[in-house]
């Protein structure tokens, strides 16, 4: 069965960023503030590092609601047990991808143009990762930045939930909820941080302010 998820402040961890506050640390720090959703990207990782890598989190968030997901890696999802998996357009296809995970397990998927969010299968794809919206440096290969009135054009052309990712920030989270989209990523400004407890503290205050402004 599906785990129910709530978008509104899904951390990306970043092996680099997290120096400081190892990824664990930061992802149980982060989820004591407030982050809903926790993804373990690491690009440089085995396969069989990354579901040590998730088994650690997953330990770690054991007695929270947070969602865990894993970046790409779909046998790293499964063999951790984790709660979804997230592909980007070029990784695989989401048939092939809901075929290899299941029924059971959330699937997200990146999008990056209205085309794409209208051709998001609900069916398959649980939410959708619009961006970015800025340029980042956590994501040097990233497509052409959307800005906010992209997002809200993607955001609306598509069928399923949705969460903004790319260079946002706390001064940012009123405009992307005036988008409609359903949440915000966010990698350094969690990541990195010297307390990233209090920095998604400060994250969730900022949501809940602009969903009382909404």
């Amino acid at each position: 069965m599906k785990k129910l998820f709530d978008l509104s402040l899904y951390l990306v961890l970043d092996p680099d960023l997290c120096r400081q506050h190892s990824m664990v640390e930061t992802a149980r720090e982060a989820v004591a503030g407030g982050v809903t959703v926790v993804q373990v990207r690491h690009k440089r990782a085995s396969t069989a590092e990354r579901i040590a890598l998730a088994r650690s989190v997953k330990e770690a968030l054991r007695d929270t609601p947070a969602l865990i997901v894993m970046n790409d890696d779909i046998e790293a999802a499964v063999q951790a047990g984790v709660d979804a998996v997230h592909i980007g357009q070029r990784d695989m296809s989401p048939a092939l991808a809901r075929e290899r995970i299941g029924v059971d397990m959330l699937l997200g998927l990146s999008v990056n143009s209205e085309g794409a969010a209208r051709g998001v299968d609900p069916r398959l794809v649980d939410y959708a990762g619009i961006g970015p919206v800025f340029a980042t440096p956590t994501k040097p290969d990233h497509e052409q930045p959307i800005g906010f009135a992209g997002l809200a054009r993607i955001v609306a052309a598509c069928p399923v939930p949705t969460v903004a990712i790319g260079g946002l920030k706390r001064q940012h989270v009123s405009e992307v909820f005036a988008a409609g989209a359903h949440g915000l990523a966010v990698v350094s400004a969690i990541c990195g941080t010297p307390d990233p407890r209090q920095s998604a503290s400060e994250l969730w205050a900022a949501i809940g302010h602009a969903h009382s402004g909404l």
